[in-house]
């Protein structure tokens, strides 16, 4: 059986956020596959919208069997399972007890209706580059074809501020 690598970004800003997410890893690890390495709960300001919920955000890597239209269903399925009722959508966003990304999916360039991997924007937020560099800083980028430590701005990581 195929498995793949899939690095996810979850991020919660609603309610008791790292029991939010704590609640996304257990349903990750029955519908998606084994998490295999996690990063600390980093803490940041809502991006793209105004709110006065701080997020706390992390990354996992994941070992999965699923394709990659399999596991944005689930990350879907998980979300609303956890109480989030819409995704954003048109470049606004809002308050929201879970959110998951797929942030790569193996080394794989998928451009379709609804699925972008890798993510278009997480090589531009601190808040994923901090977490992801902590746990695999040498994963490189498929399309921009630099290492996420690379991607990190220096004062980034030295900046983020672990829950």
């Amino acid at each position: 059986m195929k498995t793949y690598q899939v690095f996810l970004g979850l991020g919660s800003n609603l309610g008791d956020k790292q029991k939010n997410i704590e609640r996304a890893y257990k349903e990750i690890e029955k519908r998606i596959g084994k998490i295999v390495s996690k990063s600390a709960f980093y803490v940041s300001p809502p991006d793209g919208f105004e709110s006065e919920n701080q997020f706390v955000n992390t990354v996992c890597r994941v070992v999965a069997t699923l394709n990659p239209r399999q596991v944005l269903q689930q990350t879907q399925e998980i979300e609303k399972k956890l109480g989030r009722t819409k995704k954003s959508s048109d470049g606004k966003y809002a308050d929201r007890v879970i959110d998951i990304d797929i942030l790569m999916f193996d080394n794989l360039i998928i451009e379709e209706p609804g699925l972008l991997i890798p993510h278009p924007r997480f090589h531009r937020r601190e808040f994923v580059l901090v977490p992801f560099a902590e746990i695999s800083p040498d994963t490189i980028h498929p399309v921009l074809g630099k290492s996420i430590r690379r991607l990190t701005p220096p004062a980034a990581a030295s900046d983020g501020l672990p829950v």
